[in-house]
């Protein structure tokens, strides 16, 4: 998982990282081992194709993610962080588990599976107290804590009113926001009345997001960089009533890097909650310099 292993970084644990996944953060590319791939690795689909891909390949029950079976009995793990959230973005404890089966030492499989916001800081929790450093944890959350705390106490400060907001995790077609994303939303002072809080993201309509007609839209679709979301930014564009909407017509439609948001790592999500809270009231909350280059404000209208 790419969130467990940014966690392991950040807390200094990395140095009990032997195995990753393909899409791991790039300072652990180019020091720890994947062991995790995926068949789509290096394509180029479009949003459109990935999603007809995805759900075929769950409908046939077809597996789309790999382990390599022989890195993994040279590593001969102790423990194996896995997930049961979501079988589109990630490998699953079942795959994992047939994948470890023949292995001669049995690994402890632990199950990483937030829902919301708080379940991500428990996860920290469980990470460092299965390789008996519970105490860096506890310092590492204290730090995010105090951040977010930080932001808070300047939204309460500048009296600003809760901005209506919309998230994308997905282009063609539309999804909202789930899971702790509304959460972040929320503590930076927005609310996305068509996210789904503490549950999966879910195709929501046009016509919805029409009637809704948010202040502020981010579009941050899982594993896309900002170069890549521009590439089928069109797709929103050519969509009847785009214009009219109040935040196009405000010009305050934002294009996220997803890690940000779809990366359930305690850090990058309170990174988040500082990018976003700094594009929803730039009156009280100035953005911190070095998540400017993760985002953009979207002009070609």
């Amino acid at each position: 998982m790419p969130a467990v292993t940014q966690m392991l970084y950040d807390m200094g644990l990395e140095d009990h990282l032997y195995g990753i996944t393909f899409e791991c953060p790039p300072q652990a590319l180019e020091e720890k081992r994947p062991v995790v791939r995926c068949i789509l690795e290096g394509k180029n689909y479009t949003s459109k194709e990935i999603d007809v891909f995805f759900s075929e390949s769950k409908k046939e029950g077809e597996k789309l993610y790999y382990v390599d079976e022989e890195a993994l009995a040279q590593i001969a793990p102790d423990v194996i962080f896995t997930q049961d959230m979501c079988d589109v973005c990630q490998i699953d404890t079942e795959c994992t588990a047939a994948a470890v089966a023949n292995l001669e030492k049995q690994p402890e499989l632990i199950s990483i599976s937030p829902s919301g916001f708080n379940d991500v800081f428990e996860n920290a929790i469980t990470i460092a107290k299965a390789l008996n450093k519970e105490e860096v944890a506890y310092t590492y959350l204290s730090k995010l804590n105090e951040r977010i705390d930080y932001v808070v106490d300047q939204l309460r400060a500048a009296r600003v009113l809760t901005k209506r907001v919309l998230l994308l995790e997905w282009i063609e077609p539309i999804y909202n926001c789930g899971h702790w994303i509304p959460h972040q939303i929320g503590y930076a002072g927005g609310v996305d009345m068509l996210s789904n809080p503490s549950g999966n993201s879910g195709v929501v309509s046009w016509d919805k997001i029409r009637q809704y007609n948010p202040e502020v839209i981010v579009i941050a679709p899982c594993g896309f960089n900002q170069q890549r979301t521009l590439k089928e930014i069109y797709l929103l564009l050519t969509k009847e009533g785009w214009t009219s909407i109040k935040a196009v017509r405000e010009q305050k439609v934002f294009i996220a890097d997803f890690d940000l948001f779809t990366q359930s790592s305690a850090a990058t999500l309170v990174d988040g909650i500082e990018l976003l809270a700094g594009l929803f009231h730039p009156e009280a909350v100035a953005i911190p310099s070095r998540l400017r280059r993760k985002y953009q404000k979207f002009y070609e209208y």
